[in-house]
């Protein structure tokens, strides 16, 4: 198994920033990439949808500028997560100034398309799809995507059901290219056992929530903080497509947790407003059950050299175990 060239060899941690819907912004992933991991956003946080074009321009242009000021501790690429949904009537456009860009790694969700993997391949990119079932997984590769990132139970936002150990077993079985682990990653000891099941990289999202530079309220990031696994409520109600999300986000936000009805499964909505005016993402916040490791809000960089503590210590300790 081994990695792409546009992330082999770029990496101080073989790690991904996951994606986060609203929260990901330019300060994040520029702070992640120059830490030494790939980090990434959402193409439809940059709203107005004019607002990408600018993004890109400043990430290509500072991440460029740190490359030349640190000639021996080069950033990181950046990745952009392209919702492959009908329901995203901006994906044409957005994936336009992805290749005016030529965005090194494409993530996509929520639907594999062939023509997408061809364009970004035009340009030298690559594209990683995120999967909960190996059935997802195979589509996938089918379609022309170059890897996968498995999204196991324990994730934050979307989220799959199945064990890291099971999903990752079965795409093992007949996929032997790039492929990412998602699911209650927070220290560098799950990074490192990441890699032991089978993955090429961890992907990591809750914890980022709680950094200074992420777009998130101070109260979202003190409720992480404050919070742990159990505080963690999986549900389809709020977007139609099962979610992990702070419980007490979303008794927060007026509703109650033990009686939420089914939401459609065929529809996903992004605006949903409850009896009490509340938004999924800006008041029902998605989370992962690993947050019981986080204690602070530190900036990205300081969390990227604490996993990277983390990692070393537990590759020597694991190695005086083996």
């Amino acid at each position: 198994m081994s990695l792409p060239s546009v992330l082999s060899g770029r990496l101080r941690l073989p790690a991904i920033g996951s994606p986060l819907y609203v929260i990901s912004n330019p300060d994040l992933v520029i702070a992640q990439c120059t830490a030494g991991i790939c980090g990434a956003f959402p193409a439809l946080n940059a709203r107005p949808a004019s607002l990408l074009d600018e993004w890109l321009h400043r990430i290509t242009e500072e991440l460029a500028a740190w490359d030349r000021a640190h000639p021996d501790q080069p950033s990181a690429p950046y990745a952009v997560n392209q919702i492959v949904h009908r329901s995203n009537d901006r994906m044409e456009a957005d994936l336009a100034l992805c290749v005016k860009w030529k965005v090194p790694v494409i993530i996509t969700s929520l639907g594999a398309r062939e023509d997408l993997n061809q364009t970004v391949h035009e340009y030298g990119g690559i594209t990683l799809h995120d999967v909960i079932h190996n059935r997802f997984a195979h589509k996938a590769i089918e379609k022309g995507a170059d890897g996968l990132i498995a999204v196991a139970a324990g994730a934050g936002g979307h989220a799959g059901t199945l064990s890291p150990f099971a999903l990752v077993q079965e795409i093992r079985e007949w996929f032997d290219g790039p492929l990412a682990l998602a699911g209650s990653i927070a220290t560098g000891r799950a990074i490192l056992a990441a890699l032991a099941m089978g993955a090429d990289l961890a992907y990591i999202g809750s914890a980022f929530i709680a950094t200074k530079e992420a777009n998130a309220v101070e109260a979202y990031k003190q409720m992480i903080v404050d919070s742990n696994g159990e505080d963690i409520l999986y549900t389809n109600f709020f977007t139609g497509v099962h979610g992990n999300y702070l419980k007490p986000s979303v008794i927060q936000a007026g509703f109650d947790p033990e009686q939420l009805p089914q939401g459609e499964a065929t529809k996903m909505d992004f605006k949903l407003s409850g009896e009490a005016g509340k938004k999924v993402w800006r008041d029902i916040w998605g989370c992962g059950q690993g947050i019981g490791a986080l204690h602070d809000v530190p900036g990205a960089a300081d969390l990227v050299a604490r996993l990277a503590r983390e990692y070393a210590e537990a590759r020597t300790e694991l190695a005086v175990k083996a």
